[in-house]
């Protein structure tokens, strides 16, 4: 939402999902924080870096713990530092019992999924559990 600020378009999100009006503002400031906008809450999305937006955009759809996220290539604007931050969300969200189903071209990011689907020319190529390194 281009003519609201970052704050308000949480604050959307949150209006859906039956949030007490006294938590909103704490859980706004923990979804930024966690996406790594802290103090931004006033910025208007046309003056943050296309990454910045992305990741307002997936404070928005975090917002109300959702049980079922499709991602469209979440980190594909995003430094390494900051995919791997969002992949760990996304990763809580599965932890808490979410499905995501994410679309990306970034092979370091696919691996670190349950499940990989490879598909070329509208064409399912592989279907495989991801094996994980435990420490």
């Amino acid at each position: 939402m281009r003519d609201l600020n970052i704050f308000e378009n949480v604050l959307i999100s949150l209006s859906y999902g039956g949030h007490r009006r006294s938590e909103v503002r704490g859980k706004i400031s923990e979804l930024l924080e966690s996406v790594g906008l802290t103090g931004m809450e006033n910025k208007l999305p046309r003056n943050l870096s296309g990454g910045q937006q992305q990741r307002v955009a997936i404070a928005r759809a975090l917002a109300n713990s959702p049980q079922f996220l499709i991602a469209d290539e979440p980190t594909g604007a995003l430094d390494s530092h900051t995919s791997a931050d969002i992949m760990q969300l996304f990763k809580e969200l599965h932890r808490k019992g979410g499905t995501i189903i994410m679309v990306t071209h970034d092979e370091h990011v696919a691996e670190q999924s349950d499940r990989m689907i490879k598909i070329l020319d509208g064409q399912i190529i592989s279907d495989m559990e991801v094996a994980h390194a435990t420490k």
